[in-house]
């Protein structure tokens, strides 16, 4: 009987029946019973209460039954962290088990029970299993450190795993190669500003190797790991083509891809004259038609990434044209693929072949698919000039068909043709009045109405077939609308005598009685150009117009490039580049996670822990841009003092050159004697020469602007770096970001606009003027209620309290008065924002001890329904408040403290009127 019966079984009382079973002291039935728990498991019941009895079943030397316990642990050691350590001891000792079957299963799984209190646990197998004797268990086990890292990276990170890992890609086993290649990359991705995997010609050369021998999904992350290697000469990129060629021939398709890839790449290295360049070209050729006898959806896809690959060099696929020709029961979408690629193909030497199939396929009964081939007849006519007189006798006999949505189409082609081949065609035109009346699509009466418009001195009627479609004008689409009024203004230019009064009922119509502003400006433009120059109007609207290509509808030649290093993935089947997430920056950390003081009173006062509710763990790789803090103020962190004395936090990615088009993008944020500062660092990492920077901040919540232009000097070339530093004032513009001090920025260049966020730390913003009057600092302590007031501690704090004072000083937080209650120093400080927002708190130092207390008073306030309302020379900003001493709370707390905030005199928060 199969296995089938587990999952029949649904009486009542069967948890019971199953832990008995699971303690029995028969191995089969104990085994069975093991069954009936996975069974049960993946219908959906819950069998969690069965937790430890499982558990107690992994003390077996039975692989099945291991495998079965096992499977039961990854599922449900989430909701079961404190049970599932009573699993470690069995996990520690199966990785030391004699059969290497079981130690892979132990290490595979303690890296997919994804709960942070076993990850400890799990370092020192998983250190043995990374340099075990067995290939099995290290290939194994380097998939497992890209798993603990997306747990813990700082852990991975600590224990050296990613060291090893980097030791196994040099492994003689070609599959603990490709896993360590795997892991490498996943790690990488997520982290795109770490250099893992630093290839060098001895590590290529090793991967090569082993891509021989592996599966062929160890064969993929091989060959996408070399895609992103830059060969230092031609010599290099040709002797690696040499051996990725073999791939071509594999039959799985997505390492056929991935080797196509690595060849368009390193394709760019090699002089065309090279006889083996032309040889590369042939060998492409025939694994890409091969993917083309695939089932329709794998078609797809091939065509998808085809489509990029003949943008890109169309002479790849220049002689196979005839596999791209549509078959009767070809799917809709592979139809229409095919259909571009043909295009894109089309030369003078095939165009008599390729027009003799797109005539065949108008006469198809699919309608959408019949559209697309007229539409594609008349882009050969604009891309082979020497077929264009052939392709317009094809499309007039279609036009004879009389079948509507074929005549439509054929006159929005012609109308492109007459701008690409201006007064050369024009004798169809009385064809295409004749098919007048059976218009009906917007497009097409759009289209005629330009012939009709553009050709009216070689029309008789021309004022006739207007004034046809002006009877209806204000049921037709804006596109018909607009090409009718700029249709008669031309007629009227060329004819004035004869159509003054039809000029004049559309003028009326367009300004008078729509409402569409885009036709109403128009009109307007027109009847003034009309009425004050005629001259003028007639070099405007009968100006000669630039001839349109084929080239319009090819992807952008940069964005080209980019997709083409992503054959194989879902971006070359989108034709847009990935775009996961958001660059890895300090926007993307969550409120909760950091404080907006940038590390808050813990990290001013030179600790790193205090007493407050747990918060959200930092990612290791995130931590570094953040780290601004009060903690970095006192030099306790990697950062560098300023002129002032002022902490910088080091410079941080912002914008990854893979989501900037090879552009990347580091910085930090500096106050120097009064003036801030964006200083950036300026990274080209593409092919091209970049030139034409600018920058640009949308609104925040402190009015950040950069005070001048990005100036960089000079082109920046392939693999060169510029630093520069931008003033910032501000003065700018003001909206309340989320969180409040969320910086958006838009940086230009030649290539494209790219745009990243970034969290700058509000310490930038502490003016100098920021110490407040000892008496009207008591003055307003005092006024402030008991119960408004919050504490907490903070613990490691190594300095006393003059050096705490000279340290924020520094970066203009000021003690105002300074006491010793009972042994322990009481510091007053205030600072002061740009936005005219006071700050007061008081720190508590015991000499000797580490620790030290906080304590920050808050008025009571209501919400404000306007944002910045000026009062008495004070704003009144409640965000701005919020922000300002957002750092003196502990990260999670949920508690919200509003600040005391002052001007020259004492205060009281007011309600403002609406």
């Amino acid at each position: 009987m199969t296995d089938s019966k587990y999952f029949t079984t649904t009486k009542k009382g069967e948890i019971f029946e199953l832990k008995a079973e699971l303690n029995s002291d028969k191995k089969e039935k104990k085994k069975e019973a093991v069954k009936k728990v996975i069974a049960s498991m993946t219908v959906g019941k819950d069998v969690s209460a069965l937790f430890p009895d499982v558990v107690n079943c992994m003390q077996t030397d039975n692989l099945e039954l291991k495998k079965l316990v096992y499977l039961y642990l990854m599922n449900y050691a989430k909701s079961q962290p404190d049970m599932a350590i009573m699993a470690v001891n069995t996990f520690v000792k199966d990785c030391e088990d004699p059969n290497p079957l079981i130690r892979a299963l132990a290490v595979r799984t303690m890296g997919c029970i994804r709960v942070d209190k076993i990850t400890e646990y799990l370092c020192e197998p998983l250190r043995k299993c990374l340099k075990d004797e067995d290939p099995y268990v290290r290939k194994t086990a380097a998939v497992c450190v890209a798993k603990l890292h997306d747990i813990n990276a700082q852990l991975v990170e600590d224990q050296g795993f990613l060291d090893t890992l980097k030791d196994l890609i040099s492994d003689s086993n070609p599959m603990v190669v490709a896993n360590a290649v795997a892991a490498l990359s996943e790690i990488a991705e997520s982290h795109p500003s770490s250099n893992l995997l630093d290839l060098n010609p001895q590590s290529i050369n090793k991967l090569l190797t082993a891509l021989n021998e592996c599966t062929e999904w160890g064969q993929i992350f091989i060959l996408d790991c070399l895609a992103n290697y830059t060969p230092k000469d031609d010599r290099e990129a040709q002797s690696i083509c040499e051996r990725v060629t073999p791939r071509l021939s594999h039959a799985n398709s997505a390492v056929v891809l991935s080797a196509v890839k690595v060849l368009m790449k390193f394709m760019e290295m090699l002089s065309k004259d090279l006889d083996y360049y032309g040889t590369l070209l042939k060998k492409l050729a025939p694994p890409l038609v091969t993917l083309l006898s695939a089932e329709p959806e794998l078609q797809y896809v091939a065509l998808r990434n085809i489509n990029l690959i003949v943008q890109k060099r169309p002479e790849i696929l220049k002689h196979e044209m005839k596999v791209f020709f549509v078959k009767y029961n070809d799917p809709i979408y592979v139809k229409l693929e095919k259909l571009d690629i043909m295009i894109r193909l089309a030369s003078q030497a095939n165009i008599a072949q390729v027009l003799a199939e797109l005539k065949e396929y108008a006469t198809e009964v699919d309608v959408d698919f019949v559209r697309k081939a007229v539409r594609a007849i008349g882009r050969c006519a604009i891309k082979v000039e020497q077929s264009a007189e052939r392709c317009v006798s094809t499309l007039l006999d279609l036009i004879q068909t009389k079948v509507n949505y074929v005549v439509q189409e054929a006159i929005v082609v012609i109308k492109d043709i007459f701008r690409k081949y201006p007064n050369k065609y024009e004798s169809v035109i009385a064809t295409l009045c004749e098919n007048l009346d059976s218009l009906d699509e917007p497009e097409a009466r759009a289209a005629m109405i330009w012939i009709v418009g553009e050709y009216a001195e070689r029309i008789d009627n021309a004022d006739e077939l207007l004034e046809s479609f002006l009877e209806g004008f204000h049921d037709e689409s804006t596109q018909v609308q607009l090409q009718l009024l700029t249709g008669i203004v031309k007629l009227f230019l060329k004819k004035p005598t004869e159509t003054q009064e039809l000029v004049q009922q559309v003028l009326s119509l367009a300004t008078q009685d729509s409402d569409n502003p885009d036709l109403r400006d128009r009109g307007y433009i027109y009847w003034r150009l009309l009425s004050t120059d005629p001259v003028a109007a007639k070099e405007v609207v009968l100006a000669e117009k630039p001839l349109i290509s084929e080239e319009t509808d090819l992807i952008e030649p940069t964005l080209l490039d980019e997709l083409i290093c992503y054959i194989g993935t879902l971006a070359s089947v989108y034709h847009k580049p990935p775009m996961s997430g958001p660059p890895l920056t300090t926007s993307s950390v969550q409120m909760g996670a950091v404080d907006l003081l940038g590390g808050g009173l813990d990290s001013l006062i030179g600790g790193t822990n205090f007493v407050a509710p747990p918060t959200a763990a930092v990612p290791a790789s995130l931590g570094a841009p953040i780290g601004s803090g009060l903690s970095d103020l006192f030099d306790l962190t990697s950062g560098v003092g300023t002129l002032s004395g002022s902490y910088v936090a080091p410079k941080a990615v912002w914008l990854p050159a893979m989501k900037a088009k090879g552009l990347e993008i580091s910085g930090t944020f500096t106050r120097q004697v009064g003036s801030i500062s964006m200083d950036l660092q300026l990274t080209n990492k593409a092919l091209q020469v970049m030139t034409d920077f600018a920058i640009q901040f949308n609104r925040n919540s402190f009015g950040l602007a950069p005070a001048a232009p990005l100036q960089v000097h000079a082109p920046l070339s392939p693999n060169q770096t510029v630093e520069i530093s931008l003033p910032l004032s501000t003065v700018g513009s003001v909206m309340k970001m989320e969180p409040l001090n969320n910086l958006q920025v838009a940086v230009k260049n030649n290539i494209d606009v790219f745009y990243f966020s970034t969290l700058y730390p509000l310490h930038i913003l502490f003016v100098e003027d920021g110490k407040m009057d000892r008496q009207m600092f008591l003055a307003t302590w005092k006024d402030i209620p008991n119960e408004n007031e919050a504490q907490f501690q903070i613990r490691d704090c190594p300095l006393n309290a003059e050096a705490v004072s000279s340290k924020l000083q520094s970066s203009n937080i000021f003690t105002v008065a300074k006491r010793n209650v009972e042994g322990q120093d009481m510091l007053y400080q205030s600072l002061k924002l740009t936005n005219g927002i006071w700050v007061l708190a008081e720190l508590r130092i015991q000499p000797g001890n580490p620790s030290c207390t906080v304590r920050a008073p808050a008025p009571t306030l209501r919400p404000w329904s306007l944002p910045f309302v000026p009062c008495q020379g004070v704003v009144l900003v409640e965000d701005a408040v919020q922000a300002s001493l957002q750092a003196w709370l502990e990260p999670e707390s949920v508690r919200s403290l509003k600040r005391t905030f002052l001007e020259s005199f004492h205060i009281h928060p007011v309600r403002l009127p609406r």
